[in-house]
């Protein structure tokens, strides 16, 4: 991929967790492995590892990837299982820290994750990383606004940080992030760290691609007001 010069000014940036901040990539295919066994299926469809996590988050159903399992007990072991495991087999891309506090030191900085657990979880994991006190504000879908592709959490989060939200850039490796980015109206960025390919992402048309969020702070930098 060809490396972009562009420069999206903001008041903050709201970034994603999984596939951004952390590579889940281990969690997912665990998760996978688990919920199949779980079932008596011990050989499975690599594919599906990414295609599960893929489907979910965009709402599309996944009946054809366990034909003759009950889906919703499926997707029950699968899901418990990923949000359990993932502060063990997520860890943060190598450079994340400094890439995340140099933005802090200019910007204000939300994260925003689908996960549907409580803040706890996802602060408990931050923390043994290291990277809590870089956030103003941590988000997950079981605060009970509308998930990700709805703009709603990040309309929430700009007036919580008091910024106008489209002076905010959202980050993200997955297609929904940029969706809900641009349905609220921010700038958004999407990042091929994740599960999701150049050119599904390139699809919808995100302000920037970057191949990581270790590269955001040469191309986000804070807003300066004139006059």
């Amino acid at each position: 991929m060809k490396q972009v010069s562009k420069k999206l000014c903001a008041e903050a940036v709201f970034l994603d967790l999984d596939g951004t901040i952390v590579d889940s990539r281990p969690a997912y295919l665990e998760a996978l492995k688990t919920a199949f066994s779980r079932f008596d299926h011990a050989i499975f469809d690599v594919s599906a590892v990414f295609e599960f996590p893929k489907r979910l988050e965009q709402g599309i159903a996944v009946d054809d990837l366990v034909q003759g399992l009950d889906v919703e007990s499926f997707l029950n072991v699968y899901l418990k299982t990923f949000y359990n495991i993932t502060r063990v087999k997520s860890k943060p891309f190598l450079g994340v820290d400094e890439a995340i506090d140099k933005l802090h030191k200019r910007l204000k900085l939300a994260l925003v994750t689908l996960r549907c657990v409580p803040r706890r979880r996802v602060v408990e994991e931050l923390d043994a990383f290291g990277l809590t006190k870089y956030f103003d504000l941590i988000v997950t879908t079981f605060k009970g606004l509308r998930p990700k592709p709805s703009p709603d959490v990040f309309v929430r989060c700009a007036a919580d940080l008091n910024v106008k939200v489209d002076e905010c850039v959202v980050v993200g490796d997955s297609v929904v992030d940029v969706r809900a980015g641009k349905s609220a109206g921010a700038k958004t960025v999407a990042v091929l760290s994740g599960i999701y390919s150049y050119v599904e992402l390139q699809a919808e048309r995100p302000d920037l691609i970057l191949e990581n969020v270790v590269l955001l702070p040469d191309h986000v930098d804070l807003l300066v007001r004139r006059g």
